[in-house]
């Protein structure tokens, strides 16, 4: 019965179970058509916001464009820059003097970095062009977009959007082609000048090393065996066609690429006319004319546009180093005429017609000099030149005077003039005619630019006297200084930086720079060694510039702070002990800045300080304890530059504190010089850290039968009457002392400063002496 039971259970619990099979079964089944029926929507869906975001990727890049305009104009420019030089190298006839060939090879150089920069930017277009394209196809010939009539029905859905999507790639892949299309032409076009540019530098490299090899050798026949031109006449005019337009070349592609040094010109031009006229401005305050007068210069006028015009002349070869020769003989041309025109009024009628002269033959010469032609007619012009130029030279030895130059470098340079140009006619003479130019050119800039030089200094110099004028009355920073020592400083930097604007004009002149240039650079850059230390003489040089600047600059860092001499109205200024910080701190400072331009490593330099501390350890400790001892005088104040100050038998005024000794100014004008460490540890008495008053006293003795009273209205009264007496302080009249027949008084009376104070006593007992014999009491 009990298994019957359990057999009837055990078949509906079979039962069950089979019926909750097949309903899974069915569930399933019914799951994976879903599924087949879901995954070309959710495909396509995918594929459509692929494409759209491709689209929307590709025809943002599109309508930026890849600045394909821009880009020819770049190329544009490149190719007008070596079309003079292709000009002028397709005559085989043609002799490039070494200058130009040097200004040649700067712009193509110039020209094929600019190319390799084009390229990179090219590449990198084409290549993102590629990949786009590569993308459209790839979408494009993608089966899902595929509109056909007998299809899945979800499909049938998103036929409109598949029909947009297809015809916007389309339309994107002809516009990324065309682009693609633009890109590779150009590249193709800067692929070419590139080879072309390639060819042109080979070319000068090769007439350089001509050049080289045939640096004295005859370049044209004697002058007596060649005809008036070098070839006839047409080609002849070809010829200054084609010098011209690659002389203009070189200066264009110049003045292009060094815009910026000239801006750094303009702006120290701009500054020297800002100084100058703002000072003749402050002269014309009644305050200052009432002081000074009216002012005038020779040289400098209140408005100075022409001043600016020369000192920017001046100083354009300080910073253009590399200029082509041309460009300096333009511009020591345009240097004349500007002198001329603002020496005009200045110069005597016969001196400024022979200025003319020069200024006219110089012109002749440059032309000449620009024209490459190995005829007589020019030769015998550029020799008419030259024996110009040295009778000039004969005429002025002995008499020119300049006096912003010392007269041994009046004729250094005139003996140039004329040995250049002798050397100059020699030369042509034998058929070196580019030395010829060269040499002339050098020699003859040589003197003009000495006498724009000449001009330069004394405009600085009057522009320093008017500002030094104006900050004596106005109490300026230059009233602080020795006017005399400021001119003779000043004076000799002008000369330093003279000399060295006249070699630089002579290097490039000689076409030398560039050699100069790779012979410092060899020599203060080659690595050297000394034992294991390793170093350079350009480190060495850096080290000592630093060290000898800081220290320049900390000797004259009282200045700033008006610790000068006397100011225009007699009076001392203030003095800090602000010094002795800033001057610890810029030598600090130096040693650091010397230390890493020495190049030395840091485990060398921890070697030397472990060697200076172990010489502090044995026999530096006094020189430590005065340094560390002035810091601490330096933070703590315990006195003032201008304190008085008394330390065991030295009383005096504090002068300077230092970073090892401070000194000070006795009474008797000697200056004592006391270590930092003693005014530290020593009983230092300061008269005048809160006040500069004093009391001061003094005794005297009178007769018995004086009477005290009256006597102390009398001292009281000529006490109020002595300069420098403090009213509201009273004076005392003590009895110090009696005798058989003396008092002995003693008398204490304030002085408003404690350095008046032995002419306030001297004053104040000459008064009583007097007053003394007038009322009839008699000092024992």
């Amino acid at each position: 019965m009990v298994f019957t039971q359990a057999l009837k259970r055990r078949k509906k619990y079979a039962i069950t179970f089979w019926i909750i099979l097949f309903n899974l079964f069915g569930l399933s089944t019914y799951a994976q058509k879903i599924d087949s029926a879901q995954t070309i929507p959710d495909t396509l869906l995918f594929k459509i916001q692929k494409a759209q975001s491709l689209i929307t990727e590709v025809n943002s890049a599109n309508k930026k464009g890849y600045n394909l305009q821009v880009l020819s104009s770049a190329l544009a420019e490149i190719q007008t820059s070596i079309n003079p030089l292709k000009e002028e190298f397709k005559q085989k006839k043609t002799v490039i003097d070494a200058k130009s060939l040097l200004s040649y090879e700067l712009i193509l150089k110039d020209a094929s970095q600019r190319l390799t920069k084009l390229r990179e930017i090219l590449v990198k277009h084409t290549n993102d062009l590629q990949a786009a394209s590569e993308q459209v196809v790839g979408l494009s010939s993608d089966t899902l977009f595929a509109i056909t009539s007998v299809g899945v029905d979800e499909k049938r859905y998103y036929q409109s959007q598949l029909l947009d999507i297809k015809n916007r790639l389309q339309r994107t892949g002809e516009t990324t082609g065309a682009n693609l299309e633009g890109v590779s032409r150009l590249l193709a076009e800067v692929s070419a000048t590139d080879i072309a540019v390639n060819d042109l530098r080979t070319q000068v490299a090769e007439r350089l090393e001509q050049s080289g090899r045939s640096a004295l050798g005859r370049e044209a026949p004697l002058i007596w065996q060649v005809p008036w031109f070098s070839v006839n006449d047409g080609d002849f005019l070809e010829h200054v066609r084609t010098s011209y337009l690659g002389q203009k070349q070189i200066l264009s592609y110049f003045i292009e690429s060094t815009w910026d040094k000239r801006v750094l010109t303009l702006l120290f031009a701009l500054a020297f006319f800002f100084w100058v006229h703002r000072n003749f401005k402050l002269a014309k305050r009644p305050a200052v004319t009432r002081k000074l007068g009216e002012l005038r210069f020779e040289y400098l006028k209140p408005f100075p546009v022409l001043a600016t015009v020369i000192v920017g002349l001046s100083i354009i070869p300080l910073f253009e180093q590399g200029a082509p020769s041309l460009y300096i003989e333009l511009l020591q041309l345009a240097l004349l005429l500007s002198i001329t025109i603002h020496l005009r009024k200045v110069l005597p009628a016969n001196q400024l017609k022979g200025w003319i002269l020069l200024v006219f033959t110089f012109t002749v010469l440059v032309v000449i000099s620009s024209v490459n032609s190995t005829g007589s007619l020019l030769r015998l012009l550029l020799i008419a030149a030259n024996i110009f130029f040295v009778y000039l030279g004969f005429r002025l030895y002995g008499k020119l005077k300049i006096p912003q130059f010392p007269k041994k470098y009046t004729r250094f340079v005139l003996i140039v003039l004329m040995g250049f140009n002798v050397l100059s006619i020699i030369l042509n003479v034998f058929g070196r005619i580019s030395l010829a130019k060269a040499i002339s050119l050098t020699g003859v800039v040589g003197l003009v630019q000495f006498i724009g030089l000449a001009v330069f200094v004394q405009l600085v110099l009057d522009a320093l006297e008017l500002q030094l004028k104006i900050s004596s009355c106005s109490k300026g920073f230059f009233s602080r200084v020795s006017h005399n020592r400021t001119r003779a400083t000043v004076k000799k930097l002008l000369l330093l930086v003279s000399i060295l604007l006249w070699i630089i004009v002579f290097l490039i002149n000689m076409n030398m720079t560039s050699g100069t240039l790779s012979f410092f650079d060899a020599l203060l850059a080659k690595e050297r060694s000394f034992g294991s230390i390793r170093f350079t003489l350009g480190n060495i040089l850096f080290f000592v510039v630093i060290i000898y600047v800081a220290n320049k600059l900390q000797k004259n860092v009282p200045i700033l702070f008006g610790e000068g001499n006397l100011s225009y109205e007699g009076q001392v200024e203030q003095k800090s002990s602000k010094v002795a910080l800033i001057r610890l701190i810029i030598i600090v400072l130096a040693l650091l800045l010397a230390i890493t331009a020495s190049g030395l490593p840091m485990d060398r330099v921890t070697v030397v300080l472990g060697a200076l501390g172990v010489g502090i350890g044995l026999g530096m400790q006094n020189i430590v304890n005065n340094f560390v001892s002035g810091i601490i005088l330096i933070f703590e104040r315990p006195f003032r530059i201008g304190d008085f100050v008394e330390l065991a038998d030295k009383k005096g005024r504090v002068k300077d504190i230092g970073i090892r000794s401070s000194k000070l100014v006795t009474q008797q004008g000697s200056e004592v010089i006391i270590p930092n460490g003693d005014l530290l540890s020593g009983r230092l008495v300061n008269w005048t850290l809160s006040h500069d008053y004093v009391k001061t006293e003094f005794l005297f003795k009178v007769n018995v039968a004086t009477d005290l009273e009256v006597l102390k209205k009398v001292i009281e009264q000529e006490v109020s009457h002595t300069e420098h007496a403090m009213d509201k302080m009273p004076t005392e009249v003590l009895v110090n002392g009696i005798t058989a027949g003396a008092i002995e008084i003693k008398v204490m009376a304030w002085v408003g400063n404690i350095y008046v104070e032995p002419s306030f006593r001297s004053d104040l007992m000459r008064r009583l002496l007097t007053k003394f014999n007038e009322i009839g009491i008699q000092i024992a």
